[in-house]
């Protein structure tokens, strides 16, 4: 059964990273369209069991050398439960010497006991969704946290993992360029050594989608959005941090090594309502639904929805593109070569097209975005997944 829902792993790398998505919120926060469902003890225990199940079609436990649990919030789940959560993960998915393990938490449920509980299961990573530390766009945000709730738990995770990363998010509703320094500035003088930020997408499905559809909120101008991507990196690197990703940035040494996975043509297992993985040649995404997914499981069916295999040009494409998120691009002469010829030539005559834009450079053999293709990168992307095609 794994292999058919998942990809044979006979067909390309075995995944050596594992990602885990809890379905479960306090609620649901207006930005937010991800696979979440209200908190319930009772789903919960159905989830539970459904995960274990999944994992199951594994057949033999798979070692890993990145866990993340993510979400959802992790941080929300009861003691008998993670307890249960781990000795299940740990069998199907054991930890190679070494290993990141990472979990999502929330700032309001960050405490002594939380962070003991995750530490003492061998938790070494995590990742706070603070979003901002300032009440009014908070409030906008809906986040149920305050922004010395954060700052406090931030200064407690830091006593308990040595790696915590923050996720920020710049063009809320209303917000400033001043407004927005202030956020990164606490940010970088706090005890963190990672931070991913983001600008704010409307996306479909989330309360802020509604809002702005009836006019009830306005969107950041795209000029002040730009202003303020451009000057986080301007900030972080004046700073010394390694802004390494798009999204993403860190103090020298302190990359989130299992996101890496994904920008660096490397496979991954993922399980849980909504998860997406990527196996041999095939990426697969499960049931949305949280329900649905438990109800498949629960008649030892799969909970895949949807399923894709790639040929060498798609994995061409997606190297290409995913490659070119990290700062530091890729190595020219090695995509050539894992490029099929007639789409590496289409892709050559689009990047000198893109080059002369301004938008990518080349520094010897690497290729890279230039700051100008950083803020506009995903209008990019579209043209090479387009190129060669018909």
């Amino acid at each position: 059964m794994a292999a058919i829902a998942w990809g044979d792993p006979g067909q390309g790398p075995w995944p050596r990273a594992a990602y885990l998505h809890f379905p479960f919120c306090h609620h649901h926060c207006h930005y937010c369209n991800f696979t979440v469902a209200p908190w319930n003890p009772r789903l919960a225990d159905q989830w539970l069991a459904a995960l274990e199940k999944e994992l199951s079609f594994l057949s033999q436990p798979q070692p890993v050398q990145t866990l993340y649990f993510g979400g959802g919030t992790p941080s929300l789940i009861p003691p008998n439960q993670w307890d249960a959560w781990c000795r299940i993960v740990r069998h199907w998915l054991p930890l190679d010497p070494g290993a990141e393990w990472t979990i999502e938490a929330n700032p309001a449920d960050i405490d002594q006991q939380t962070c003991r509980r995750m530490a003492d299961q061998g938790v070494n990573r995590i990742s706070l969704g603070g979003q901002s530390f300032d009440r009014g766009k908070l409030q906008r945000l809906d986040r149920d946290h305050t922004g010395d709730q954060l700052k406090q738990a931030i200064d407690q995770a830091s006593r308990w993992f040595p790696e915590v990363s923050l996720d920020l998010i710049f063009a809320a509703p209303q917000e400033t360029l001043s407004e927005w320094r202030r956020d990164l500035e606490q940010a970088i003088a706090s005890p963190i050594q990672h931070l991913s930020t983001y600008g704010l997408t409307y996306e479909k499905g989330a309360r802020l989608w509604s809002l702005r559809q009836r006019g009830e909120v306005q969107s950041v101008a795209e000029e002040e959005e730009l202003e303020m991507y451009l000057w986080l990196h301007h900030r972080l690197k004046d700073a010394g941090w390694d802004h390494y990703e798009i999204s993403n940035a860190c103090l020298p040494g302190h990359r989130s090594r299992h996101n890496q996975v994904y920008w660096s043509d490397q496979r991954w297992w993922a399980f849980g309502p909504g998860a997406a993985r990527f196996v041999g040649r095939t990426r697969s995404v499960n049931h949305r639904s949280t329900r649905q997914f438990l109800k498949l499981l629960d008649a030892g069916q799969s909970g895949v929805a949807e399923r894709e295999w790639l040929d060498d040009q798609a994995l061409a494409r997606d190297r290409f593109v995913f490659g070119l998120r990290r700062l530091e691009g890729i190595v020219w002469s090695e995509f050539q070569k894992a490029c099929p010829t007639p789409l590496c030539e289409s892709i050559e005559r689009l990047v000198e097209k893109h080059a002369q834009a301004g938008w990518l450079e080349r520094h010897e053999d690497r290729l890279r975005l230039t700051e100008s293709g950083l803020v506009i990168s995903d209008a990019l992307w579209p043209a090479y997944y387009q190129v060669g095609v018909g």
